[in-house]
């Protein structure tokens, strides 16, 4: 499968923004087991979630007024251009594949090591 890529500036790889079809072959090779390689994927899934979540959290802090009146509601436009970005970019189980599929992802298994 090849991807456009609109932007040849970009140094990320194009991780794909909707559901794909994976050969399940593809997802063992790295460990043997399609349930070790999931684990794997899902717990790069949760560090990827949390680092973006902190990373939004910190960006939206600078916003917050210590005035928390509710009738000092007000639309700050950087504030919503922020949240936007965020929401438009890839879901970290999408990216969490990818890293995995492309040799990013550094695990061990321990059990195996002893």
């Amino acid at each position: 499968m090849s991807t456009n890529n609109n932007n040849s500036n970009n140094t990320k790889p194009a991780v794909a923004s909707s559901t794909v079809t994976r050969d399940l072959r593809e997802l063992d090779v790295e460990t043997g087991n399609i349930y070790e390689s999931l684990v794997i994927m899902a717990k790069r899934a949760n560090q990827i979630s949390n680092n973006i979540k902190e990373e939004l959290h910190q960006k939206l802090s600078e916003f917050a007024s210590s005035n928390d009146n509710l009738e000092e509601v007000f639309e700050n436009r950087e504030q919503i251009e922020i949240s936007k970005h965020y929401e438009k970019l890839p879901k970290p189980s999408l990216i969490a594949v990818q890293e995995f599929l492309d040799g990013k992802v550094y695990h061990r298994n321990p059990i195996k090591e002893a």
